[in-house]
């Protein structure tokens, strides 16, 4: 019989339309999800479709058809909108050499370049390579970097699968699910660059491939072990999941984040005179810069003295079982091919990580090693600072807690990424904030006394609004996903009241934060809640780890408590927490509640958020919120501290059901000329007055600047 040939075809090459390329342009550098006009532009192309691929322009591009493409290249108005986004980001590009840390600086002190090393970064809700609050606070923070011109460069970890997508069962129970992301159509170029990373043995190597993506006038590299250049199933699962897998494949990770990025920076040719830990988990990079020193020839102390001159960490975290912690064979087996030849011993390194050096048998903490190895350390609020102070004593050996070098530097969120467009106007109006030369300390809502009650409160009920509608219409997605009744459709559609006291919760669902407070007495909440003359309504939204028990059982609760009767779309429980839900909560708010465990929560960031938009926090005071509370811009629940945990709750319980009835809801209720409630129109405008600069992470990276950047390049 005959051999038949079969002749292989050619893939199909879709033809480029050049209005295609300059939008994939525009979108491969991330400085449009804090830019209107960009983000405006792209939601022009086809608005629903762009929502739809939450609003991923890369996305959006490939999806899109011809024809529209077509349609598109001869409006001559979305030409000329795309010719003006075009401009500007080519204009704020340049621009760098006269943003505010040039002209805050001089002389060598303009030669500083920080490297930040972070495990997850939140830059946008379709770029899932976070997970929560640190991640947000690590995109906040690249962001007003760039707009500062501070010459940053950031490293982190691809993550094929990210964190999880939350699918929410009807019993409340969380079904995670996984779905791999396509690297086309993220905003990351393949640099060309690879690295070798010794990976827990003499001879064992994993190479990573860097990505890089472009946020505004910053790099940030991402490290990718998923590759071909990896034959073992095990060595590509490396850069699967954030948080995800066991304790080995945490320690892979962390060895890939500390020591593979900084393999990278000097395979790109980056020379940081600062490196930045932005907690623990990258503290290996330490012992590798420390062995390369010393096999350069520098004496042992000459070394340390150089690593910990030149290195800033920052701890995130009071509680316990928040630091890493590994054996010391485990982590020696990482560090081992790092250290040999250097002359560091098995026994400098474990001490280096030890949390008490009079026991040698101590666990391998990366926050210690990470102390250790840097002269320039903080916490992320004033609060937090002591209270690490306190938790680190013994390291230091320090008789009193004053003595221990932390600080703190308090955390901030990044203003035009969380502000909503519905507020532009005002701010355009009252407030004129030179978004693109802004300085690290320029506060124009200095000037928030300005801005009419009657305009602010009209926009509070617009956002409001917007957020109910937003809230439906999840709502009615997740009913359609479990397949729904048509009475399950139709209490989605008509879940809360766009003219309610609207309260939002949404965070980590650890179990300190408490999300379950609320619920201590479901009678009296039932009182308040259905208040004829004064409705209350409550919006949350949250994950905890797939192995966090005690966290899925506190959602599970919530959503138990939003299925009956009386509570039912009063109290609203949206699935799979992101950036996208975060920006229409805080957003759309009267008020944001926070009730951690008192001092467990480091700093928090998404009460910062809501004042942008006149709202107005409600929380212990606990993180930030000793710093922002003034008596006039919000409420503060409890204030007494009890050593039992169960009289705690029950009383900061009582304490926040007594603010609901006799503070909250009569303020916001009492309405004045035009309907507009005075008192609480006035605490909205003190609320943005006193948080909306102190509380910015361009005031944030300005401290970051001059009282840790600075310091440490000169040394």
């Amino acid at each position: 019989m005959a051999k038949t040939t079969t002749r292989r075809r050619r893939p199909t090459v879709k033809p480029v339309n050049p209005i295609a390329e300059r939008l994939d342009a525009l979108a491969r550098n991330l400085r449009w999800t804090w830019h209107p006009e960009t983000q405006n532009l792209f939601a022009a192309i086809d608005p629903a479709l762009f929502d739809a691929l939450d609003r991923s322009p890369l996305k959006l591009i490939k999806q899109v058809s011809a024809f529209r493409l077509d349609q598109l290249a001869a409006d001559r108005a979305f030409i000329a909108q795309l010719a003006a986004v075009e401009k500007s980001l080519a204009a704020y590009l340049r621009a760098q050499g006269k943003a505010w840390f040039k002209r805050d600086t001089s002389g060598r002190d303009c030669r500083l370049r920080v490297a930040y090393f972070c495990a997850e970064f939140a830059l946008h809700e379709s770029f899932q390579i976070y997970s929560g609050g640190l991640g947000v606070l690590a995109g906040d923070h690249l962001k007003s970097a760039s707009d500062l011109g501070l010459p940053l460069t950031a490293v982190g970890l691809l993550y094929r699968y990210g964190y999880y997508k939350q699918v929410i069962r009807e019993d409340g129970t969380t079904h995670p699910t996984y779905p791999p992301y396509d690297f086309s159509e993220l905003p990351i170029t393949d640099t060309g660059k690879t690295v070798r990373v010794p990976m827990g043995g003499a001879k064992k190597t994993v190479m990573a491939k860097v990505w890089k993506a472009q946020v505004g006038r910053v790099e940030l590299y991402l490290l990718d072990t998923d590759h071909a250049g990896n034959k073992k199933a095990d060595d590509r699962a490396i850069t699967h999941h954030l948080y995800g897998g066991d304790h080995n494949t945490r320690i892979q990770q962390e060895t890939l984040l500390g020591i593979g990025g900084a393999m990278a920076l000097e395979k790109l040719d980056v020379k940081p005179t600062v490196y930045h830990l932005n907690e623990g988990h990258a503290a290996f990079a330490g012992v590798y810069r420390l062995a390369n020193l010393l096999k350069a020839g520098h004496s042992h102390d000459d070394a340390v003295a150089a690593i910990r001159a030149s290195t800033v960490f920052t701890t995130h975290t009071p509680v316990p079982a928040g630091h890493d912690r590994f054996g010391q064979n485990d982590a020696m087996k990482y560090l081992n091919p790092v250290i040999k030849g250097s002359g560091l011993t098995r026994r400098t390194v474990l001490d280096l990580a030890s949390e008490d050096l009079t026991k040698k048998d101590m666990p391998f903490c990366m926050t210690a090693l990470a102390l250790r190895l840097a002269a320039h350390c903080n916490g992320v609020a004033e609060l937090h600072g002591e209270v690490s102070r306190q938790m680190w004593q013994g390291l230091y050996d320090a008789k009193k807690t004053s003595d221990v070098p932390i600080g703190h530097v308090t955390n901030g969120v990044h203003s035009q990424t969380w502000l909503a467009p519905e507020m532009y106007g005002i701010y355009d109006k009252y407030l004129k904030p030179k978004w693109d030369t802004f300085g690290a300390f320029d506060d124009p809502w200095a000037k928030a006394g300005k801005v009419p009650a009657e305009e602010l409160w009209e926009a509070r009920n617009v956002l409001r609004r917007r957020l109910v509608r937003f809230v439906r219409n999840r709502l009615e997605q997740q009913a359609l996903r479990r397949g729904g009744d048509p009475a399950e459709l139709l209490a989605a559609h008509n879940a809360l009241r766009e003219d309610a006291l609207t309260i939002g919760f949404a965070r980590r669902f650890a179990t300190y934060k408490r999300a379950t407070l609320l619920f201590k007495d479901l009678k009296r909440l039932d009182s308040i809640i259905n208040n004829p003359k004064r409705p209350v309504q409550f919006v949350f939204a949250g994950k905890a780890h797939p192995a966090d028990i005690p966290g899925q059982a506190f959602l599970q609760r919530i959503v138990e408590v939003s299925n009956m009767p009386k509570f039912c779309g009063k109290i609203v429980v949206v699935e799979n927490y992101d950036m996208a839900i975060g920006r229409a909560m805080t957003a759309g708010c009267d008020v944001w509640l926070n009730n951690p465990l008192r001092p467990n929560e480091a700093s928090g960031t998404s009460g910062m958020k809501p004042p942008l938009h006149g709202g107005i926090n409600c929380s212990i005071l606990d993180g930030w919120w000793p710093e922002g509370y003034n008596k006039k811009n919000g409420f503060v629940i409890g204030g007494k501290q009890f050593a039992s945990q169960k009289k705690q709750d029950a009383y900061d319980a009582g304490s926040l059901y007594e603010i609901l009835e006799d503070d909250m809801g009569p303020m916001f209720y009492t309405r004045g000329r035009g309907g507009v409630p005075k008192r609480w129109a006035k605490m909205m405008v003190e609320s943005m007055r006193s948080v909306c600069a102190q509380f910015s992470t361009h005031r944030m990276v300005g401290d970051y600047t001059r009282q840790y950047y600075l310091p440490a390049h000169r040394g």
